[in-house]
């Protein structure tokens, strides 16, 4: 069972018992986020699509992005149970997959990262744009359902080149072309530069021009008065909750980059410490999937009145809604 395996008589019994520790605290730890993280998590993002996609209408800026993020929490969703019951990261495991199962997870599971943290990106340099010139409309629901769909194409390309390299290390090294670009660091090293410091350092940047739009004084800022007040603390919120969950698991990319470096040969892999940390890492990351539509059903005030109107609408969908069309007409002037 996990690690546990590849040590023998010769080791000392201080660390089998060490590993057999971290896999029970592991095993423990996946099946906690099973019941209660997962189906939280799977209802509250399913709850955040349905509400906001049955009232188009007063969608703004904000929640076309905490929507992307929403869809791609589903995937992890569908990702987090396969790999949690696996061998991986519980004794009691249900299954064990082959390659060609571990390939498609991480390529989701990658597409998912990569929407997530661009999403939250985007995020903060439109919120930006909205509070520096709100007469533009650059960032406009039309245009953010565009550049959301440029997300998830980004996404799946970006994951396109790390699964060649995933692929051509998991299959028979007769291919030529693919003996030679066995090389899962290098799948690693993109990931973490464009999954992570890419969008680390516009977030900065993007922080640093919202601070000094607030600390300046334009004749704008009676405009931006449109802009719901708890945006701002809810773009704080999901940013750092974001980077908080994300980076454990970019900074274990980053070591087994250094670590699988040519010349530079390591048994990190196979200590329980690391490899503990590594699968804590990715349960933080799964976590996402279920701490952003919370937030967002916490933070924005509106989120209440959509669910409400969509309830009633639901209620009353075989007979004639009166009130149901008037809320409708004072939300569309």
């Amino acid at each position: 069972m996990w690690i546990c395996m590849f040590y023998n008589e010769t080791d000392s019994s201080t660390d089998v018992r060490l590993c057999q520790d971290f896999g029970l605290i592991l095993s423990v730890f996946s099946l906690i986020y099973l019941l209660v993280c997962f189906p939280l998590g799977l209802c509250y993002n399913v709850l955040l699509v349905v509400v906001n996609l049955s009232n188009k209408v007063s969608m703004t800026m904000p929640d076309v992005y905490f929507v992307n993020m929403a869809i791609a929490g589903l995937v992890l969703n569908l990702v987090a149970p396969v790999e949690l019951l696996s061998s991986t990261f519980t004794r009691w495991h249900a299954w064990e997959y082959n390659n060609e199962v571990y390939i498609t997870l991480l390529i989701l599971f990658n597409i998912s990262s990569l929407v997530i943290m661009y999403s939250t990106t985007l995020l903060s340099l439109d919120y930006y744009i909205e509070r520096a010139l709100p007469r533009t409309y650059m960032s406009s629901v039309y245009n953010t359902k565009h550049v959301c769909g440029f997300i998830w194409g980004g996404a799946v390309l970006t994951s396109f080149s790390s699964l060649l390299f995933y692929v051509c290390n998991h299959i028979s090294t007769k291919m030529v072309e693919c003996s030679k670009m066995q090389n899962k660091e290098a799948a690693d090293a993109i990931m973490m530069f464009i999954g992570y410091v890419v969008p680390a350092v516009a977030v900065l940047y993007a922080f640093v021009l919202i601070l000094r739009i607030r600390k300046e004084s334009t004749p704008l800022d009676q405009d931006s008065a449109r802009l719901d007040p708890s945006i701002h603390r809810l773009l704080l919120a999901s940013v750092c909750v974001q980077f908080v969950l994300w980076t454990p698991y970019y900074m274990t990319l980053l070591v087994d980059t250094v670590a699988g470096a040519p010349g530079y040969i390591s048994k990190a892999h196979y200590l329980p410490t690391y490899y503990f940390l590594t699968c804590v890492s990715k349960l933080l990351a799964f976590s996402s999937s279920f701490a952003m539509p919370l937030m967002y059903r916490q933070m924005n005030k509106n989120f209440s009145n959509k669910l409400q109107r969509l309830l009633r609408r639901l209620h009353c969908r075989d007979q004639s809604c009166p009130h149901e069309r008037s809320t409708m007409q004072q939300v569309m002037t």
